[in-house]
């Protein structure tokens, strides 16, 4: 059994910060102790650096199959791994779309294929396919994935008849892109009919609005409670949203839960004038008090989990016109040190990282011994420096698209290693091209 025995790590989990040493043996944790030792392992030693759980992206689009000039599941976890995420959860909203039992499995095989992090794939749901997911094991997959508001892709379900039904019939993890499509259409009309095609990049969190966040989220949590479905809501992007959700129980016990995503706490309306199409997100990035309100809640734990959307786009499709112009963009390779960022700062503490990027996403999705440094589970680890700066330049990239809104951002923290399974996958900027990763599996 190979073994590899990493010292001197401050390790964060279970809300502590422990010095000590943990020792891999396979692609589990074998044991966590202080002055390890074993003569048959290799030895890391972590100079007092974080050593953290892999963290777990419970919402990525890597564009697979159908879109792949713009990433793939190969390019993309590559990225994800170089920024210590060791397990992913990646959208339906592909070409063709994952809607039938059949079409996930036939994700599955690319995720065994190619991925160089741990993965799942959840389900979509549409107007349609209500049978399909009435078959559905739920242990197979992350869980539903239900667009309330069309994003990339055309996977709006927008029969409030079925979409009852849908929460009705599943006891797996609902997760909904919550935006109401009229109000958006309503407003986009307004805004064509002044600028045409070229509508300022500016007005998008007007056109995708407040009231059309919150008009859809709020009516998707009064569903859920009149059903009993276990909701959790993706990528929340304004302050009003965020006296929606609850922290006065623990995660285990919520059945309505919420997300946010780094670039709607990184950025706010006023880098539209520099940053243009970069920023460009369904939900739109808001205003600078959205932005303070949504690190409010992640704090007091209303919002559960952190997370990236990372959607690629070429650069090509990126210079279009507003109307044209696809929103999303890469953040898997940077969310961890911008976050790190963050807690340099004062922002938020370590644990907290930890806390809503590897423990909670593995709790609220079941997910089977993951997310946490604990003897027994397997070895999805990262380690980072929190004082190692370096820039995001063209060259550092990783992912396929060849852009982030992070270029020329100077962080102060580093990943230097990420584990995956056991196999030090990711090490001071080389990237293993063997693949250890694994398909998640569930306890539900």
């Amino acid at each position: 059994m190979e073994k590899t025995l990493l010292k001197n790590a401050r390790m964060v989990s279970d809300g502590k910060i422990a010095e000590g040493d943990l020792l891999i043996e396979g692609n589990r944790i074998g044991r966590i102790a202080r002055d390890l030792s074993d003569a048959t392992a290799r030895v890391i030693d972590l100079e007092g650096n974080y050593l953290l759980p892999g963290l777990i992206d419970d919402q990525v689009h890597f564009r697979e199959p159908g879109l792949t000039h713009k990433g793939d599941i190969a390019s993309e976890s590559r990225a994800a791994v170089a920024g210590g995420i060791t397990s992913f959860m990646e959208q339906p909203n592909t070409v063709p779309q994952t809607t039938t039992p059949k079409k996930l499995e036939e994700k599955f095989e690319m995720g065994a294929r190619s991925a160089y992090a741990n993965y799942s794939f959840p389900l979509g749901g549409t107007n349609d396919n209500l049978e399909e997911i009435k078959r559905l094991d739920k242990n197979a997959c992350s869980g539903i994935k239900l667009f309330l508001g069309s994003s990339t892709g055309d996977m709006l379900v927008d029969d409030q008849a079925v979409l009852e039904r849908i929460f009705r019939s599943t006891e797996m993890v609902i997760c909904a892109h919550c935006e109401d499509e009229a109000t958006i259409r309503g407003n986009a009309a307004r805004y064509a009919e002044q600028y045409g095609e070229d509508i300022p990049m500016k007005y998008h969190p007007q056109i995708r609005s407040e009231a059309a966040c919150y008009l859809s989220s709020s009516q998707a949590i009064a569903l859920a409670r009149e059903t009993g479905a276990r909701l959790h809501v993706f990528h929340l992007s304004t302050g009003k949203e965020t006296a929606l959700f609850r922290n006065d129980i623990p995660l285990s016990e919520k059945k309505i839960t919420a997300e946010a995503c780094i670039h709607h706490l990184w950025f706010s309306d006023a880098d539209y004038e520099t940053q243009g199409a970069f920023i460009k997100w369904n939900p739109a990035v808001k205003t600078a008090t959205d932005r303070e309100q949504l690190w409010e809640a992640v704090l007091d734990d209303r919002i559960d989990v952190l997370a990236t959307d990372h959607a690629p786009h070429t650069l090509e499709e990126k210079a279009q016109p507003y109307v044209r112009c696809p929103s999303g963009g890469p953040l898997v390779q940077h969310v961890l040190p911008a976050l790190m960022e963050k807690f340099k700062a004062g922002v938020i503490p370590l644990e907290t990282i930890v806390q809503k990027m590897c423990h909670n996403p593995a709790i609220l999705f079941n997910v089977r011994e993951r997310g946490f440094l604990r003897e027994g589970f397997y070895a999805d680890l990262t380690v980072v420096a929190p004082n190692t700066p370096w820039t995001v330049t063209k060259e550092n990239i990783l992912y396929k698209c060849g852009w982030s809104p992070f270029e020329g951002q100077r962080f102060h923290a580093s990943v230097l290693y990420t584990f995956v399974n056991g196999h030090l996958a990711f090490e001071k900027g080389r990237i293993s091209e063997k693949r250890n990763a694994m398909r998640l599996t569930f306890d539900r």
